[in-house]
């Protein structure tokens, strides 16, 4: 009988955190999809190119690593670059791409 109810107990403890798990994924590949729609640096863009389209970023890292990496941050994202080119582009955690006004 223990065996019986720890088992129901396990069954829907999964259950419970596979659902939480999949609508978080959910949420993440729909904010990917959006990013694709916002104007943000491209891989590849040179620092002063990124400069010359976005402005000037609100702070600047200093280079970190061998080859070094510096970030530049900007109101909603950050930029990374590797010497003088973009590696890739991060929302800031909490920045939503497309706001739906209702």
């Amino acid at each position: 009988m223990t065996r019986m109810v720890l088992a129901l107990i396990f069954t829907s403890l999964f259950g419970l955190l596979t659902t939480a798990t999949l609508s978080a994924d959910v949420l993440l590949i729909e904010e990917v999809r959006q990013s694709g729609r916002m104007e943000v640096p491209e891989n590849g863009m040179k620092t002063a190119d990124v400069r010359g389209r976005f402005g000037e970023p609100a702070k600047v890292h200093a280079a970190v690593g061998d080859p070094p990496i510096t970030e530049w941050e900007y109101d909603h994202w950050s930029v990374y670059f590797e010497y003088d080119l973009v590696l890739f582009t991060v929302l800031h955690k909490g920045e939503v791409i497309d706001k739906k006004s209702e």
